[in-house]
């Protein structure tokens, strides 16, 4: 099209703008293109399902060992946690935690060794298996991080075939494809990848990342279903009568998040400078003891702070489990020490699980309100107060539990949260977490480029 005459183009300007389009519709290389990034986000979404079935068949494992016995998770977490964290540190440095600050880091870098060493192949493998051995073993932490991470680093890996160059907007579609896939919400998706991986929208990309969320969330659905992750939600709402709540749940979300915030950052900064970095030095021996503490959690509330937090959390929304401030904050400590133990896995449900559980507790103070309006604002708000992305929290719990008539109350009490989490911490969890995580991958990357290792 580039040969035409300039007075044709002036004189037929139609004709040939449909031309281009002709031309670009039946463009070999953009088939290329497309076919690429729609078989990997549908692989996305089946990856996610399967990784929902084998956490769930890993948790079912250790309600099966636990029920013949309280004391069992003594022996049995220690173990996993130690196998967990000496493999992390073996074989796959990079997967360690959620997945989302690694994928943050990824997408912002240029250094393409920094990107290669934090979303490489081995990050598939060894992060859905670890997770999963990790929930095995009764650890509090989520598969919706790593499914993050999986699905940036599939997407990532597409770049690799030669037929694309956007490699940041690749990393930037399959994370919010990861989310949409395993919370199957595909508005939370989108607005994630706003909000949280790229703090900004680039046009181009807008393409890229609903494409790969729809199939994502399609081939999900194929093997799921179409489900509500915590099942239906119906309460009216009343800000003459829930206004108060409202005011409460969002300063105690936004309180207690930044302390969950504050020790997987500055907590944990703090004890790798313990005792003359004994535990940067034995970090295998400190998940061992992580995983005891884990144990002695669960023993002391029956159970309650192991695994996702999936059961507690939708048993408390239907009125089912009795709630506690200690089923909140010992559900926050049992992810905190997951968190910093240094294994895999994602923080996503088991801060939800710890909102409804704080929600829950309060609900006594507020009884002219519904307790299912009061617990939805506490997941909310906990949520909000950790990620420090109130649009994220709050349409996550929108579509989660398909409560679609009160919008308003649940973005109100998140932007409430994380404005009061900000205070305390003024950089969100993921993305201080992401420098520490850029750095160590720029080091790794200069370091297979020096001449010692060529």
């Amino acid at each position: 099209m580039g040969h035409l005459p300039q007075d044709f183009r002036k004189a037929s300007p139609f004709v040939w703008r449909a031309r281009r389009v002709f031309a670009t519709v039946l463009s070999p290389q953009l088939w290329r293109q497309r076919i690429v990034v729609w078989g990997g986000a549908i692989l996305i979404g089946l990856i996610a399902a399967v990784f929902s079935k084998i956490a769930d068949a890993a948790q079912g494992v250790f309600s099966a060992i636990t029920a013949h016995g309280r004391f069992w998770p003594f022996l049995l977490t220690p173990l996993v946690f130690v196998i967990c964290a000496g493999a992390t540190q073996r074989w796959f440095p990079s997967i360690g935690g959620s997945g989302i600050p690694q994928a943050i880091a990824a997408q912002q870098t240029h250094n393409a060794g920094a990107r290669q060493w934090l979303l490489g192949w081995r990050v598939i493998a060894g992060k859905i298996g670890l997770t999963a051995l990790g929930l095995m073993g009764g650890a509090s932490i989520g598969r919706e991080g790593p499914t993050v991470q999986v699905g940036a680093a599939l997407l990532r890996m597409c770049a690799g075939l030669k037929v694309l160059n956007a490699e940041r907007a690749l990393i930037l579609a399959g994370a919010a494809a990861g989310v949409a896939a395993a919370f199957n919400t595909p508005i939370a998706g989108i607005v994630f990848a706003i909000e949280e991986m790229a703090r900004g929208f680039h046009r181009r990309s807008s393409t890229v990342i609903l494409v790969a969320i729809v199939l994502s969330g399609a081939s999900s659905m194929s093997i799921l279903g179409n489900y509500d992750y915590f099942g239906k939600a119906a309460a009216p709402f009343s800000l003459q009568g829930d206004g108060i709540a409202l005011l409460v749940i969002g300063i105690l979300g936004g309180c207690f998040g930044a302390l969950f915030s504050w020790i997987l950052t500055h907590g944990m900064a703090r004890l790798r400078k313990w005792r003359g970095g004994y535990i940067a030095l034995h970090p295998v021996r400190f998940a061992a003891a992580c995983g005891f503490a884990i144990a002695l959690i669960g023993f002391m509330t029956h159970g309650d702070s192991y695994g996702t937090g999936y059961q507690l959390a939708e048993g408390l929304l239907r009125g089912e489990h009795p709630a506690s401030w200690w089923s909140a904050f010992s559900k926050l400590a049992a992810t905190a020490i997951s968190g910093i133990s240094g294994i895999p896995g994602g923080i996503f449900s088991p801060s939800l699980a710890v909102g409804a559980a704080m929600g829950a507790s309060i609900t006594p103070w507020f009884s002219g309100s519904a307790p299912q309006i009061i617990i939805l604002m506490g997941m909310v708000a906990y949520f909000a107060g950790v990620t420090q992305a109130p649009i994220t929290a709050a349409i996550i719990v929108l579509e989660i539990t398909g409560k679609t008539v009160m919008p308003a109350p649940l973005i109100a009490v998140a932007v409430l949260a994380a404005g009061v989490a900000r205070v305390f911490c003024p950089v969100s969890l993921y993305h201080a977490l992401a420098r520490d995580y850029a750095s160590r991958a720029a080091a790794e990357a200069n370091l297979a480029k020096s001449p010692v290792n060529s």
